[in-house]
C-alpha cells in the first residue's frame, strides 16, 4: 500500500508542530502570558456590543436579497398609506403598527350575549388605556389609524351597533358582512344550512391600529402599546365564558430580544460545569500526577479564545445576531475536545524525558489531528458565511474566527500549561501545595496520608504515567467486542436501518421558520399564535396585484388582457375568486351604469373621481401624476386560501409570482408575508449547495492531511452519513429546514469530521499488523478522549435548557445533543 500514502503534508507538519512543541516547552511563560494580555486588550471590544447587536427578525431570518424587499420597495414608492385620513389595512406594505387580542369563548361560542358583553367590556378597556407624554395625557383615540377622521372601526361590532343585544338575533353573513370581509374577525365558523351565515363561532379577534406617519406619532403609538402590554392579561374573574390572548406590531421583537437575557448569562453555568466535568475526569488520586489545573486552563482557554474572537469581531463591527449567543456554547466543547486529545498524547511520553521533548512528541502526535478538525471546522462555518441569511452569516463569521482562535490558543497557552504542569510533576510536587512529596510510601503511613502527600508514580516498564482503568475498557472489552464478527454483522444491520429511517426523513422534510419558535415556551405569544392557528387558519392574506408600467386601461384590449390575469390567479387552487377586489371591474360597471364612455384616455382619467365617490379607497390603488394626464401604477388585490402551511405557503408563492411573470401586462404579487414566505424559495437550495462545497473541502483536507486516501474517503462518507441521520431526524422531531436549523446543519459538517478524523489519523499512522488490532488499539488510546470530548460538547450545549427557552431552541439542543451520539458512534 506503499503508493497509497500521501503523507508529503502531513509529515512536514508534524515536523512543524514539533518544533512548535519544542519551542513552547522552552518558553512556556512567553506562551502563557501574551495569549493573556492579548485576550484582554482585544476583548475589550465587548465594550461595542450594545451598537453591534441586531435582533431585527426580519433583518436576521429572511433572505438578504429576497424578491418581496425589491416589491415592498415598490409599493411602498406608488402607493404611500396615509394613517390619518385613508387607512386600509390591506393596503399597508407592513405589517403596521397595532395591538390585537383574540377572545375565544370556553362554551364553543363567542357570539352570544355574554360572552360579546365580556369583549364589548375588553374593547372599551382597551380603547381607555391611558399614558402620559411630557405631561399630556393620551388614549387610543388619539393616536388611532383613522378613515375619514374617525378611527378604524370593527366590522363586525360596526354591523351589531355595539350592542349585545343584538349578537344572537342578528343575521351575519360570511366571510363578507355589510360588504367588509370579516373573514379576520371572527374565527372557528360553523355556518347554517344556507352556508351563507354564521351559526356559531369560536373566536373574535380584534384589531387596534395605530398611526405611524410622522416619528411623533411612531413615538407616541410604542408608548401606547407599552401600556397595553403592561396592562394584558388582564383580569378576566369576571367573565367565566371567554379566554384571551394578546399580540402587538413589536412583540415578536421584544420576545425575541429575551433570548440573549437570557442565554448570555447561562455561559457561566457552562463554563463552571465545563470544568467542573473536565476536573472530574482527568482527575487521579494520586497527588502528584494529578491533572486538575491542566483540566480547569483547558477549559479557560476556550473561554479566551471566545473573548478574543467575539471582542475583535466587535471592535471590527460585525453585526451580532442573537442566535449568534449560542457559539460560546458549541465553542467551549471543541476546545475542551481538543484538550482531552492533547491531554492523552501527553500522557502517552515518557515521564522523565525532556519536558520541551514531551510536549514536542505531543504536539508531533496530536496537532495534526486537532489541525484537521480545525479546518475543516472553520471551512464549514466560513462557508456558511455564503447564505443570504444574517443569522447564518453572523452566526458562522463569529464561530468559525472563534474556532480558529481556540486552536491557536491550545498549541499556545495550553501548551504551556501542560509544560509548566510537566515542570511540577518532574519536580514530584503536589498539585495544590506545590511543595515536594515522597515518590513511594514509607512503611507504617495511613491509606490518607498516603493519597495525599505521596505521588508521583509511573509505569516504570513504559516509563508513561500510569493509566486510567477505563482506557483498558476500551482495550480489553469494548475493542474486542467491537470487532467480534457478529458485532460488526450487527453493527452494519443497524446502521442500513438507521440510514434508512433517515433517509426517509429527509424526503419529508419541511421548510420554513415558524415565528412561534422564536419566543419562550411561557411567553404570551404562543397562545395568540396558537388561537391565530386553530381559528383563523382557513383564509391566507389578500394579496396585492400590481400593475407595475404605464398602461392605457382605456384601451379595450389592455383591459382584456387585464382580466386575463385576474382570471388566471383568480382561478388558481389558493384564491378565492369570489373575494377579490378589482377597481377597473368596478369603473366599468359604473361607466356602463352612468352612460360614460371611457374608451377613451381624457374621458377614463377625468371621470377618475367618479369612482372614487363611489368607492373612496379606490384612490389608493391607482398612482395618478401631479398633471392627472396618466396611471403610472394600480393595484388591485386577490383572497388567498388553503395555505395553512409552509408547504402551501411555498407553493402559493411560487405559482402566483409564476402566473403574474407570464402575464402580458407587468404584474407583481405582493403582501407585507411574503417576506418571510421568500425563505422558502431559497433554504434548499443554499442548504443543498452548502453541504456539497462543505463536503468537497472536508475531503480535499482529509487526503492532504490523511496519508491514506481511501481513508479520506470514509471520513467524507462519515461526513454525508451524519449529515443524512441528522436532516432525517429534523422531520421526526418536526424541526423544519430554516435559517436557525441551516446553523445546525453547518455545526454538523463541522462535528461530523471531528472525531472520525481523530480516529482515521490514529488509525493509519498505527503500525498493528493487522485491520482489526489497529482498530482496538486506537479506541485504546483515543476511545476515552473522544467520550470526554462528546459528553462535553453536549454539556454546553444542554446548559441552555436551564432557561424556559424558545421550542426552537430545544429543538436546537435535541439536534446538537443527537450529533455528538451519531458522532461518537460512528466514529467508534
Amino acid at each position: 500500500m506503499a503508493w497509497y500514502q500521501t503523507d508529503c503534508i502531513e509529515k512536514p507538519l508534524c515536523a512543524t508542530f514539533r518544533k512548535l512543541g519544542t519551542c513552547v516547552g522552552q518558553n512556556p511563560w512567553w506562551f502563557l502570558l501574551i495569549p493573556l494580555f492579548v485576550s484582554g486588550g482585544i476583548g475589550a471590544g465587548f465594550c461595542f456590543f450594545a451598537e453591534n447587536e441586531n435582533n431585527n427578525i426580519e433583518d436576521q431570518f429572511t433572505p438578504i436579497n429576497g424578491p418581496a424587499k425589491s416589491e415592498r420597495e415598490f409599493i411602498k414608492e406608488h402607493f404611500p398609506t396615509n394613517d390619518s385620513q385613508f387607512f386600509s389595512r390591506q393596503r399597508l406594505y407592513t405589517e403596521g403598527t397595532f395591538a390585537s387580542f383574540i377572545a375565544v369563548s370556553k362554551d364553543g361560542n363567542v357570539l352570544t350575549k355574554v360572552a360579546f358583553e365580556a369583549i364589548l367590556f375588553l374593547d372599551k378597556k382597551v380603547k381607555d388605556f391611558q399614558f402620559y407624554d411630557n405631561g399630556t395625557a393620551y388614549n387610543y383615540y388619539n393616536i388611532c389609524a383613522k378613515t375619514a377622521d374617525t378611527c378604524f372601526s370593527n366590522a363586525l361590532l360596526d354591523l351589531l351597533h355595539y350592542d349585545p343585544n343584538l349578537v344572537e338575533s342578528t343575521n351575519i353573513s360570511y366571510p363578507i358582512a355589510n360588504r367588509a370581509f370579516i373573514a379576520g374577525t371572527v374565527g372557528g365558523v360553523e355556518l347554517d344550512e344556507s352556508g351563507t351565515s354564521i351559526k356559531m363561532a369560536k373566536a373574535l379577534r380584534l384589531h387596534y391600529p395605530l398611526r405611524e406617519d410622522d416619528e411623533t406619532y411612531k413615538r407616541l403609538s410604542l408608548l401606547w402599546i407599552e401600556k397595553f402590554l403592561s396592562e394584558f392579561p388582564m383580569d378576566l374573574t369576571y367573565s367565566s365564558c371567554i379566554e384571551v390572548s394578546h399580540f402587538t406590531s413589536v412583540s415578536r421583537h421584544e420576545e425575541f430580544e429575551k433570548s440573549s437575557k437570557r442565554i448570555i448569562p447561562l455561559f457561566s453555568v457552562t463554563y463552571f460545569l465545563s470544568i467542573s466535568f473536565s476536573i472530574l475526569s482527568c482527575m487521579r488520586l494520586d497527588c502528584v500526577r494529578n491533572k486538575i489545573w491542566v483540566a480547569a486552563m483547558g477549559v479557560i482557554s476556550a473561554g479566551l479564545a471566545v473573548l478574543t474572537g467575539f471582542g475583535l469581531l466587535l471592535y471590527c463591527g460585525m453585526s451580532f445576531a442573537i442566535n449568534t449567543a449560542n457559539a460560546p456554547f458549541l465553542i467551549l466543547g471543541i476546545g475542551v475536545d481538543d484538550m482531552f486529545i492533547m491531554l492523552a498524547s501527553w500522557q502517552k511520553t515518557k515521564v522523565h524525558d525532556r519536558i520541551e521533548d514531551r510536549l514536542a512528541e505531543t504536539y508531533a502526535e496530536a496537532a495534526v489531528s486537532i489541525t484537521i478538525t480545525t479546518l475543516t471546522d472553520v471551512l464549514a462555518f466560513y462557508i456558511g458565511i455564503m447564505t443570504p441569511f444574517w443569522s447564518v452569516r453572523s452566526f458562522c463569521v463569529y464561530t468559525g474566527t472563534t474556532v480558529l482562535l481556540c486552536f491557536i490558543y491550545n498549541v499556545t497557552f495550553f501548551g504551556a500549561v501542560l509544560a509548566l504542569n510537566g515542570k511540577r510533576e518532574a519536580s514530584n510536587k503536589h498539585w495544590l501545595t506545590f511543595r515536594k512529596v515522597e515518590e513511594d510510601h514509607k512503611p507504617g503511613e495511613s491509606k490518607f496520608h498516603g493519597l495525599c502527600c505521596v505521588g508521583g508514580t509511573y509505569d516504570r516498564d513504559s516509563g508513561m504515567e500510569s493509566e486510567l482503568k477505563v482506557y483498558f475498557f476500551f482495550k480489553k472489552y469494548y475493542g474486542p467486542f467491537l470487532t467480534n464478527r457478529w458485532t460488526k454483522a450487527i453493527v452494519v444491520f443497524l446502521y442500513v436501518g438507521y440510514l434508512a429511517s433517515s433517509i426517509y426523513g429527509c424526503l419529508h422534510i419541511k421548510e420554513g421558520i415558524d415565528l412561534r419558535n422564536l419566543a419562550f415556551d411561557d411567553s404570551y405569544l404562543i397562545r395568540f399564535y396558537d388561537d391565530e392557528s386553530d381559528f383563523f387558519s382557513e383564509y391566507g392574506p389578500r394579496v396585492m396585484v400590481a400593475v407595475t408600467e404605464p398602461v392605457e386601461y382605456w384601451d379595450s384590449t389592455i383591459q382584456d388582457e387585464i382580466e386575463t390575469c385576474m382570471e388566471r390567479l383568480e382561478n388558481n387552487s389558493y384564491v378565492d375568486p369570489e373575494l377579490s377586489e378589482s377597481w377597473l371591474r368596478v369603473y366599468i360597471d359604473l361607466s356602463i351604469k352612468m352612460s360614460i364612455d371611457i374608451r377613451e384616455k381624457n374621458t377614463f382619467i377625468e371621470n377618475l373621481p367618479k369612482l372614487f365617490k363611489f368607492v373612496s379607497s379606490f384612490q389608493q390603488d391607482i398612482e395618478l401624476p401631479g398633471d392627472n394626464i396618466s396611471i403610472r401604477a394600480s393595484r388591485f388585490f386577490i383572497q388567498i386560501v388553503n395555505t395553512s402551511n409552509s408547504i402551501d405557503q411555498k407553493n402559493m408563492l411560487i405559482e402566483l409570482r409564476n402566473l403574474a411573470n407570464e402575464c402580458r401586462i407587468p404584474l407583481l404579487v405582493y403582501h407585507p408575508a411574503f417576506i418571510y414566505f421568500d425563505q422558502f424559495l431559497v433554504i434548499v437550495t443554499n442548504t443543498v449547495q452548502n453541504i456539497i462545497l462543505a463536503a468537497i473541502a472536508m475531503l480535499v483536507i482529509s487526503l492532504l492531511l490523511v496519508p491514506n486516501p481511501v481513508c479520506s474517503l470514509w471520513v467524507t462518507f462519515a461526513i454525508a452519513s451524519v449529515l443524512v441521520g441528522v436532516a432525517g431526524f429534523m422531520t421526526f422531531w418536526g424541526v423544519n429546514l430554516d435559517s436557525i436549523s441551516m446553523i445546525n446543519l453547518v455545526v454538523c459538517i463541522g462535528f461530523s469530521v471531528d472525531f472520525t478524523a481523530h480516529i482515521t489519523y490514529a488509525f493509519v499512522s498505527n503500525d498493528k499488523p493487522n485491520a482489526d488490532e489497529r482498530a482496538i488499539d486506537v479506541l485504546y488510546k483515543l476511545g476515552y478522549p473522544i467520550l470526554q470530548g462528546s459528553l462535553s460538547t453536549i454539556l454546553g450545549v444542554a446548559v441552555l435548557s436551564i432557561a424556559v427557552h424558545s421550542a426552537q431552541l430545544q429543538k436546537h439542543l435535541k439536534l446538537n445533543g443527537f450529533l455528538q451520539l451519531l458522532l461518537y458512534g460512528e466514529s467508534d
